[in-house]
């Protein structure tokens, strides 16, 4: 395993490298990588654990992983997040938010995500807080309270970060127009926080039948990395969780995406001064081939300030604050999508012409090999500064296990990087960067808002 201070002084030697001279080849170091040595174990209910013990990794991290997103969600839209916030509400022995003061009080951190594919618990202790922290999971994962009084609690903190987070920004506006754009059929379509008139008319028997479905032992994995005992940690998970019933069946969409044969646009008009472009293109789901090349195309274009769209419309043009854009890998399909904030008083259209004209130049013209290298170097600082505290170990081998069923080495991965030429960038460009799948959203100012300027 590499020392943390080795680790550190060859992240650093890379980060000064991104702005020097370009190097001759993508070196992909041999790693002794830590998450090899994870333990894997399945109880005879179909729980999943994983263990990485690490005496060099202050503290634990426990996360739970349950195989549960907005994407599974018939009927009510919004359930898996509603549980993100239900799962804090108590039990028959314990009171609302009484799990997060009995970790915050020990010192540790507790908190919760949801995705379109997964939900996540995790708790950052102390190595002396794991058997707490284990008690305390199987606790509300056994006696959840799941009533009128705690929904209804609840639904009010969700409708309001909807407000929030979605309806009262404009970006947030600009996503779900695009997911919706983007995905006809699929459930991705569908914003992870669902639609205000599903979480407002969701009744408590919905929330019942989501958790007695998908909080099944069967469907979650359990990872726990850091400094603790691994046969210890492992005989308190069964004894806390072996309990447990699987369920028979667990439901999931079979919905596929058809095809997209036209472009798609949409307007969102907002009170904004500062006009958003958002776009985006349909790309493979999670563990394909051309993943890698998208990640370097993804760089390319917009992996900070010297990148492609960010120099062009706002350093060279003036035209934006800021652009940005990633590849979105997801279990089912995947998108590529960027989007631009364009400077009040300047024209929308503008910056999109200007915005298409880049994404056709990675169609049309090979990478130089300067601009791939940067691109590449700066993927292998990200990998592997990401390894150093044991949160970051216990989501990278979950992240990996639940999605892959296995987890790979960060050599497997730099080497995949290491492999990527400037054909396989512009070959993926023009297979998944067409006109015709791509979808456009504006957010523009409302009509009386242009006049008054």
């Amino acid at each position: 395993m590499l020392a943390a201070a080795l680790r550190k002084a060859l992240v650093a030697a890379l980060a000064l490298a991104l702005g020097g001279v370009a190097i001759a080849a993508f070196a992909a170091p041999d790693v002794d990588d830590p998450a090899l040595r994870t333990q894997i174990t399945k109880l005879d209910n179909g729980l999943t654990v994983l263990l990485l013990p690490d005496p060099a990794t202050p503290g634990v991290s426990f996360q739970m992983w349950v195989r549960a997103g907005s994407k599974d969600e018939t009927g009510y839209t919004g359930l898996a997040h509603l549980f993100e916030h239900m799962m804090f509400r108590g039990t028959d022995r314990l009171p609302p938010e009484s799990h997060e003061r009995m970790i915050e009080g020990r010192g540790g951190r507790v908190n919760a995500y949801t995705t379109a594919d997964t939900t996540v618990y995790f708790e950052d202790v102390a190595p002396d807080s794991l058997p707490l922290v284990i008690e305390l999971e199987a606790e509300r994962l056994a006696n959840l309270k799941i009533t009128e009084e705690t929904l209804a609690s609840e639904r009010q903190v969700v409708l309001e970060e909807r407000r929030l987070r979605s309806e009262d920004q404009p970006d947030g506006r600009a996503f779900e127009l695009l997911l919706g754009l983007a995905f006809q059929a699929h459930p991705y379509r569908v914003p992870t926080i669902g639609w205000r008139s599903d979480i407002e008319t969701v009744p408590v028997k919905a929330c019942q039948d989501f958790f007695r479905t998908y909080y099944a032992p069967n469907n979650i994995v359990i990872a726990i990395a850091g400094d603790f005992d691994a046969t210890d940690a492992l005989a308190r998970v069964r004894r806390a969780f072996g309990g447990f019933e699987p369920v028979a069946e667990i439901p999931r969409s079979p919905t596929k995406e058809p095809e997209q044969r036209g472009e798609r646009r949409g307007v969102v008009r907002f009170d904004v001064r500062s006009p958003i472009l958002a776009a985006a293109w349909h790309a493979p789901a999670i563990g394909h081939p051309d993943a890698e090349a998208l990640d370097v195309a993804s760089l390319v274009l917009s992996g900070g300030r010297s990148s492609r769209l960010y120099r062009k419309l706002v350093y060279d043009k003036e035209l934006a604050l800021g652009a940005q854009g990633a590849y979105w890998e997801l279990q089912d399909a995947g998108l590529f999508y960027a989007f631009a904030s364009v400077r009040p008083g300047r024209d929308v259209d503008e910056v999109e012409r200007l915005f298409m004209a880049e994404i056709q130049r990675l169609r049309d013209e090979p990478v130089p090999s300067g601009e791939l290298a940067k691109a590449k170097r700066q993927i292998e600082v990200d990998l592997l500064s990401g390894m150093e505290t044991a949160n970051e170990k216990a989501s990278r081998i979950a992240r990996e296990y639940v999605s892959f069923g296995r987890i790979r080495s960060v050599d497997e991965r730099l080497k995949a990087f290491a492999a990527v030429t400037a054909k396989d960038v512009q070959r993926v460009a023009q297979t998944y960067f067409r006109d015709d799948r791509r979808s456009v959203v504006h957010v523009i100012p409302q009509p009386n808002a242009q006049a008054s300027k």
